[in-house]
């Protein structure tokens, strides 16, 4: 398959090798187009106000991988494959592999799903790879994961396009308990603004903090009850894969709205 690979890690990081060249040596026609430097938490943002530079980069992928370091935000990087780079539209664009997870609603600020969802946006069907660890540099399960995943998904496509947001649990192949399909939870944090000065006497402030394990999970009552959260799955080792859309409507927030009269006449 054609296959367009982005990331928010930055051009040198070692997931986006390892899932590049993992897909290149499973035959794969892979091309990679992601930020020139980290560029996490950046949610969906684009750049309208300064030009965006992209340099064709050698020796660091496979051979056959064609490679692009672009100035420009993840999703800035799948639009420019998209409308610039590429010949033609690719059968998948992927994000990741991210270096850290991406579970519940950590996806509204990632960078690596927003590059996932930018080819959603398109019509395209999206995958976004993040290894649940910001320490472990161990890879290879995840990259061995997605080209399971992209060669079942070539003999049997997704009926819409959609994007999956896959987890990766940091442990052994042998360790991994099952894959298990998901819904996105709730994660929360517990932040600190760290107050410090510069040496030049200034005053900034750095967000820090860390997740909060024991956060109750919502209910849905569209969904059967035993289809757990990404965040309740992860921990049991399990590789979740939770299907996303763009579309954030709240439909019974618009029944309880109709109810309460909201919608009458000026």
């Amino acid at each position: 398959m054609k296959l367009l690979i982005s990331n928010d890690d930055g051009i040198f990081a070692l997931g986006i090798r390892a899932l590049a060249n993992a897909l290149a040596e499973a035959g794969h026609d892979v091309t990679v187009v992601c930020p020139d430097r980290e560029r996490s938490a950046t949610g969906h943002g684009l750049t309208l106000h300064d030009p965006i530079r992209a340099e064709v980069v050698d020796s660091i992928f496979h051979p056959t991988v064609k490679a692009w370091s672009c100035s420009g935000t993840p999703s800035d990087c799948v639009k420019l494959a998209l409308g610039a780079l590429l010949d033609a539209p690719p059968d998948f664009v992927l994000s990741g592999i991210n270096h850290g997870s991406n579970l519940g609603t950590d996806i509204l600020y990632s960078g690596t799903v927003s590059a996932a969802m930018e080819g959603v946006i398109e019509g395209i069907p999206s995958i976004a790879f993040s290894l649940t660890s910001y320490t472990l540099r161990e890879f290879q399960p995840a990259a061995r994961f997605a080209t399971i995943l992209l060669s079942h998904l070539s003999k049997q496509p997704l009926p819409e396009a959609m994007l999956l947001n896959v987890n990766v649990p940091p442990v052994k192949w042998e360790e991994i308990a099952g894959v298990a399909l998901t819904r996105q939870g709730i994660r929360r944090y517990f932040d600190i603004f760290q107050k410090r000065v510069d040496p030049r006497g200034k005053t900034y402030y750095w967000l820090a903090g860390e997740a909060l394990e024991e956060v109750e999970q919502p209910e849905n009552p569209l969904l059967p009850s035993h289809i757990e959260t990404d965040v309740q799955a992860i921990r049991k080792n399990y590789i979740t894969v939770t299907p996303l859309q763009y579309n954030l409507t709240y439909a019974a927030g618009i029944n309880s709205l109709q109810e309460w009269g909201l919608n009458f006449n000026l």
